[in-house]
């Protein structure tokens, strides 16, 4: 047996019951949901059934008003993704490489976790103002954490004997960067991306119910005001699509990375 097999192995695609499990889960979600509404009968306002919503979903899925809502939505999301990432990325090599950094930085990151984000939105509302540009940014403070933590503790992990071995062949600070540090911390820093990018989908929803806008987050605020219970289960569900997308997007490079497949035991 080779070395590669292993890897190769670690690559091939779930098949049988194990790519069948997430449809029979939902199955299983969908007939439980079903049965709850059939035997308790709760009135609509509470429980809407799983055919209302179906039938709010097709309705939805006809209106250029409610694809104009979720392409706002979606690019606050990555707006906010990326710019959490720009940030985040090379933060985190600046706190792995000086630990004067990383010992007035690394105090006030947890803080920044304990803050709600509907607690900023009204604050980022009076500093920016209103529109997409404040939604963007509250979306990036959402994702920064979870990229940054990832990716530092990636590049915390790298094997030091690899990093010894490229500075004594005379590899330079940029050079084992570049071919050493950032290939091997790869894996944890899409791991960081993934869970960045889903979570952007709720900060941009916040931003829109606090600070405005003409996206998802809007749409659920006046279908509450509505008591369109129907509705918001239809706009959850896209916008749980929208998330798992997201993170399905990051994941499929991940698989397709050969840097990420050669570090696979």
């Amino acid at each position: 047996m080779t070395s590669s097999e292993p890897r190769e192995r670690s690559r091939v695609r779930p098949t049988g019951l194990f790519a069948a499990a997430p449809w029979l889960f939902a199955v299983l979600l969908l007939a439980g949901w079903a049965f709850t509404v059939l035997l308790a009968a709760p009135p609509p306002y509470m429980l809407p059934s799983p055919l209302a919503v179906l039938e709010r979903l097709v309705t939805a899925f006809g209106s250029p008003r409610f694809w104009s809502a979720v392409r706002e939505t979606f690019t606050e999301a990555v707006g906010g993704s990326a710019l959490g990432a720009a940030v985040a990325l090379p933060l985190s090599i600046g706190i792995h490489r000086s630990r004067l950094l990383n010992a007035a930085v690394a105090p006030f990151l947890g803080a920044t976790q304990a803050i709600p984000a509907i607690a900023v939105a009204p604050l980022l509302a009076i500093w920016v103002g209103y529109g997409l540009g404040p939604i963007v940014l509250l979306c990036a403070l959402m994702v920064f954490f979870p990229i940054l933590i990832s990716s530092v503790v990636g590049l915390r992990h790298i094997d030091h004997h690899v990093v010894d071995a490229a500075r004594m062949d005379g590899a330079d600070s940029f050079a084992l960067l570049r071919h050493i540090e950032l290939p091997l911390a790869l894996p944890n820093i899409l791991a960081g991306l993934r869970n960045g990018f889903a979570l952007s989908v709720t900060g941009a929803v916040v931003g829109e119910m606090v600070m405005g806008g003409s996206g998802l987050g809007q749409l659920l605020t006046a279908q509450r005001d509505s008591v369109d219970t129907a509705g918001m289960f239809a706009t959850i569900l896209v916008l749980c699509a929208m998330a798992s997308g997201l993170y399905g997007l990051i994941h499929l490079v991940e698989r397709r990375s050969h840097t990420v497949a050669s570090l696979l035991p």
